[in-house]
């Protein structure tokens, strides 16, 4: 097989494993929001969107178009390095529960959740974004993608990352834990 092909189907499988994100999402933020929860930073989410989407498919065209040679030793690295990003990622879902979804929406009165990954560090699903936005798109050598995602996603992050933060403070009554 070539690389662009087992490149194309692993960004098919993230792209997939996307699409069961947003699942879970959209069913744990109808339940924040019945229960009253309150959505901050909306107007960085098309951005987001539009950035992850863009990390898939700038991925997929620059391996295809640029028919990069990695040596396997970055392949695998990185790969492995990928696989550990979703496992990071999907650590995070579980232990946040129905608080777990993609835009920034608090509920009054929820316990702040400190188990987990959120036991050593305030933002570990960041953590798993960062390293996934490098990896991936260097199992296939498009390092151009890497870059620019990098760059831009670094922007997003310190924007989103503010509104989190504000949101949970507000309803904690001080800064986040």
């Amino acid at each position: 097989m070539s690389l662009e092909v087992g490149f194309t189907l692993l960004v098919v499988a993230v792209g997939l494993e996307r699409v069961a994100e947003l699942v879970v999402s959209n069913r744990n933020a109808a339940w924040s929001l019945a229960r009253g929860g309150v959505e901050s930073g909306r107007g960085h989410y098309p951005f987001m969107v539009v950035l992850h989407s863009g990390l898939l498919v700038g991925a997929l065209v620059e391996v295809w178009v640029r028919r990069p040679d990695p040596p396997s030793a970055l392949v695998w690295s990185m790969l492995v390095l990928c696989l550990a990003s979703q496992g990071l990622r999907w650590w995070c879902i579980r232990t946040l529960g129905q608080q777990w979804n993609t835009r920034v929406i608090v509920v009054p009165g929820a316990p702040r959740v400190t188990g987990g990954p959120y036991r050593w560090i305030p933002h570990p699903n960041y953590v798993a974004v960062v390293v996934e936005g490098v990896a991936l798109p260097l199992v296939g050598g498009a390092w151009i993608t890497a870059l620019v995602f990098t760059v831009l996603n670094a922007g997003l992050l310190a924007t989103r990352i503010r509104a989190e933060d504000a949101a949970l403070a507000r309803l904690t009554g001080g800064a986040p834990a």
